[in-house]
C-alpha cells in the first residue's frame, strides 16, 4: 500500500477530505439521480409478491411460510422493477437498502421504489447507497417518537448530497465490486452445495440406511422420556442473569446477538427455567426453515436462562451421544411425529403439543458406538461448511474494504496501489 493511500486513509479517519480532493467527482443531490416510482399493481397482474429484508429482495413465501401473510387480494402493492433502488424508511437503523436484483415485482406500500436516471451507473449507485457510512449519514432525516417506528421520508432521502465520478469512472468501481461480488456467489454456491451434501448425510445416516462398516446390530426405538429427563428448576433468587434465546438459524445464543434490544423484562427473569450447558431446549414457534420448531442444545458454555413457553429437557441415558441426539433434531426425521400429534389451535405461528405427546416421541437409537461414528461423519461435514463460511465472511470483508476505498475516492480506480 503506497504512502499517497495511507495519508488518504488518515484524512478520511480525520474527517478532513475535501470535495476539491476527489478531482473530477461531483457533489450532487439523490433527487438528480434517482426517481421515486409511484405505480400500485391492480387485480390479476401477476406479478411476484416480494418482501425487502437485510438480505435484499425476495419471493415473500421464503420469509412466511402462512398464506395470509403472503397476499391480500383488496390490496393495493407498489410495483417495483428490475434495477430499482429500494428502501424500507423506517428499517436504515438495519440497513435495509438493497437494488432489486430480483426482477419486476410488488411489495408493500410502505416500501419505497426509486428509478435510477440516465447518466448514471446503477450498479455504482447500488453499492453507494448500501454503504454503512451513508445509511447511518442519511438517518440524520429519521422522524417519529418510536424507536422501532422512526423513519427516512422519500422526499428528506432524495434531499442527502453525494459525490459522484464521471460515468466511465463509476463503471470501472462498479465492475471491480462486481468481480468481488461474483466470487462470493459462487462461494456462497458451494457452500448451499456442501449444505445439500450433510442434509443427505444426515438422512442416511440418523435413520440407518447407511451404517457404520462391520455393525449390525439392530436398531432399537426409544421414546425420548426414557433417554432424557424435562427440566423444570426456576431461577429463583436472580441466580442467573444470561438470558438465551433459541432460534432455528442461529441456535441457542444470548438474546442480545439474537435481537437488536433485550425482549426479556428483568423483573420476571426469576421465573425463568435454568438452561445448563448441554440442555436440550424445544421452541415451538414454527418457521420456514423450522416447519415443527427447532430443537437445539445449549453449546454456550455458559448457564443462562430462557422463557418457560420452551420446553428444557437433558440427556439421562449413559447409553446416548448428545451429538448424536444434537444431529437428530437438526434432522427432519423428528417431524412427521410430530405433525401427527400437534394441535395448532388459533396460533398459526407456534406448535401446541403437549409434554406427554412431545415425550413419546420415538427415537431410533443405534449403539452408543455407532452413534459416536454417525456424530463423527455429521462433525465433519459441519467443520468443512464452518471453514467455508469463514472463507465467505472473508470475502465479504474484502468487498466491504473495496466499497470504502472506491466510493469515497480514496483509491482512484486509475492509481496503482
Amino acid at each position: 500500500m503506497n504512502s499517497r493511500l495511507l495519508s488518504r486513509m488518515e484524512e478520511l479517519r480525520g474527517g478532513k477530505v475535501r470535495a476539491e480532493s476527489l478531482g473530477a467527482w461531483k457533489k450532487v443531490k439523490l433527487r438528480e439521480v434517482l426517481h421515486e416510482r409511484k405505480t400500485y399493481s391492480q387485480k390479476g397482474e401477476g406479478y411476484p409478491h416480494v418482501t425487502l429484508s437485510t438480505k435484499g429482495i425476495s419471493p415473500k413465501t421464503e420469509r412466511y411460510d402462512r398464506d395470509h401473510l403472503v397476499k391480500d387480494e383488496e390490496k393495493a402493492y407498489k410495483i417495483t422493477h428490475k434495477g430499482d433502488i429500494c428502501y424500507n424508511p423506517a428499517n436504515l437503523k438495519f440497513g435495509v437498502i438493497c437494488e432489486n436484483t430480483f426482477g419486476d415485482a410488488i411489495f408493500s406500500p410502505i416500501y419505497v421504489t426509486f428509478e435510477v436516471k440516465e447518466g448514471v451507473c446503477r450498479e455504482f449507485l447500488a453499492n453507494y447507497l448500501m454503504r454503512w457510512d451513508f445509511i447511518n449519514a442519511v438517518r440524520k432525516y429519521e422522524e417519529g417518537t418510536v424507536y422501532e417506528r422512526m423513519a427516512v421520508k422519500p422526499e428528506d432521502f432524495l434531499r442527502y448530497e453525494i459525490f459522484l465520478p464521471p460515468i466511465e469512472e463509476q463503471r470501472k468501481i462498479a465492475a471491480i465490486l462486481t468481480a468481488q461480488d461474483k466470487v462470493i456467489e459462487l462461494k456462497e454456491r458451494l457452500l448451499a452445495e456442501k449444505q445439500r451434501q450433510k442434509a443427505y448425510l444426515m438422512q442416511q445416516l440418523l435413520t440407518g440406511k447407511k451404517r457404520l462398516p462391520g455393525v449390525g446390530e439392530e436398531w432399537k426405538i426409544k421414546p425420548l422420556k426414557k433417554v432424557t429427563e424435562k427440566q423444570t428448576k426456576k431461577n429463583n433468587g436472580f441466580q442467573y442473569r444470561l438470558v438465551l434465546s433459541n432460534s432455528a438459524q442461529h441456535g441457542i445464543v444470548s438474546q442480545d446477538q439474537e435481537f437488536d434490544k433485550e425482549i426479556a423484562n428483568e423483573e420476571r427473569i426469576d421465573g425463568y427455567y435454568v438452561v445448563i450447558p448441554g440442555a436440550f431446549v424445544y421452541n415451538p414457534r414454527i418457521s420456514v426453515t423450522a416447519p415443527c420448531g427447532p430443537i437445539n442444545v445449549n453449546e454456550t458454555g455458559e448457564t443462562g436462562v430462557m422463557s418457560p413457553l420452551y420446553t428444557v429437557f437433558t440427556i439421562s441415558s449413559p447409553q446416548i451421544s448428545q451429538d448424536f441426539l444434537k444431529y437428530y433434531f437438526q434432522s427432519s426425521c423428528w417431524y412427521k411425529y410430530v405433525k401427527g400429534v400437534a394441535n395448532y389451535g388459533a396460533r398459526h405461528d407456534r406448535i401446541n403439543i403437549s409434554d406427554d405427546d412431545f415425550f413419546d416421541m420415538p427415537i431410533p437409537l443405534p449403539t452408543k458406538e455407532e452413534q459416536n461414528y454417525v456424530a463423527r461423519v455429521l462433525s465433519t461435514a459441519d467443520r468443512e461448511i464452518e471453514l467455508l463460511q469463514q472463507d465467505i465472511g472473508q470475502e465479504k470483508q474484502k468487498k466491504k474494504a473495496l466499497m470504502h476505498l472506491l466510493l469515497t475516492g480514496i483509491v482512484r480506480v486509475d492509481e496503482s496501489y
